[in-house]
C-alpha cells in the first residue's frame, strides 16, 4: 500500500513538473515542433536544421555545432580523461562512458525489453536485441 501511495505522489509530481516545463518553453522552433525554455537552446537546436558548425578544432579543423562537443573532441588530441572510476581507477574522456563502465561493477541493467524478460546495461544492446 505504501509503495502505491509513493508511486501516486511520484506520478503526480512528475506530471506537475512536466506541465511546468512545457509552460516555460516559450522559444519554439520555426522548423519543427520542438520548444525550448531558453533562447540559447533554440539557437543550438536550429543548427541541427541548418548544419551550422561555428566551433572549430584548432588541431584538426573538425567542425562542431556545440562548444561542449568541441571540448570533448579536444580530449582525443590531449589524452585528457577527467572521469575516473572510483572502483578500479579506469579513466574516461566522456562522463557517459564512465557511467556505462560503472555498470560492469554494479551489474545495473536499466534498459529492459518490453517483450522478453531481458535487460541490458547499454541502450544500444537493447536496440540490437
Amino acid at each position: 500500500m505504501l509503495s502505491v501511495t509513493n508511486k501516486y505522489f511520484t506520478d503526480e509530481a512528475d506530471e506537475r513538473h512536466t506541465i511546468q516545463q512545457m509552460e516555460k518553453k516559450s522559444y519554439p522552433s520555426d522548423v519543427c515542433d520542438k520548444s525550448f525554455s531558453e533562447s540559447i537552446n533554440l539557437t543550438i537546436h536550429r543548427r541541427s536544421h541548418t548544419g551550422g558548425k561555428p566551433y572549430t578544432c584548432d588541431v584538426c579543423d573538425k567542425l562542431f555545432s556545440k562548444s561542449g562537443s568541441l571540448t570533448i573532441h579536444k580530449r582525443l588530441h590531449t589524452g585528457e580523461k577527467p572521469y575516473a572510476c572510483d572502483v578500479c581507477g579506469k579513466s574516461f574522456a566522456v562522463r557517459g562512458s564512465l557511467t556505462k563502465h560503472q555498470r560492469t561493477h554494479t551489474g545495473e541493467k536499466p534498459y529492459a525489453c518490453d517483450v522478453y524478460d531481458k535487460s541490458f546495461s547499454v541502450s544500444s544492446n537493447l536496440t540490437v536485441h
